[in-house]
């Protein structure tokens, strides 16, 4: 599975603590950020893999969980520290779920939005695998 968890520099301190995202901390340059809030424990997000882009999910607060698919093999990665964030490379499919109460999922990704970078019918992808 093309994934990595990625911890990032902190400065702790007892006025609380801070964690560093910058470009050479994460693998690609820095195109967009987003995030998810108010998610529904019971709603499902994502349901998708990319052609090109990569990102960088991460829990600044409360947390949720990450299935990954890569066409055979499934992962559940679950997220729930500020300080450390899951690299999905491109190819690779990825559905979020089980959101707590109050849980914040922020993306960095490598590109800017792009439709035609989406496969979002996972049989598809599946075929968009055998066919590279």
């Amino acid at each position: 599975m093309n994934i990595k968890i990625i911890d990032f520099p902190k400065v702790k301190e007892p006025r609380g603590n801070l964690a560093i995202i910058e470009n050479g901390t994460i693998p690609f340059d820095i195109k967009r950020v987003y995030y998810l809030y108010d998610v529904p424990s019971d709603a499902y997000r994502g349901g998708h893999a990319h052609k090109n882009l990569k990102q960088l999910l991460i829990a600044v607060s409360g947390s949720f969980d990450v299935v990954l698919k890569n066409g055979t093999e499934t992962k559940v990665v679950t997220l729930n520290k500020p300080d450390k964030g899951l690299l999905i490379e491109n190819n690779t499919w990825r559905e979020l779920e089980n959101f707590s109460s109050g849980a914040i999922c922020l993306v960095v990704a490598s590109e800017v939005f792009n439709e035609n970078d989406y496969i979002r019918d996972f049989e598809e992808y599946k075929e968009y695998l055998r066919s590279k």
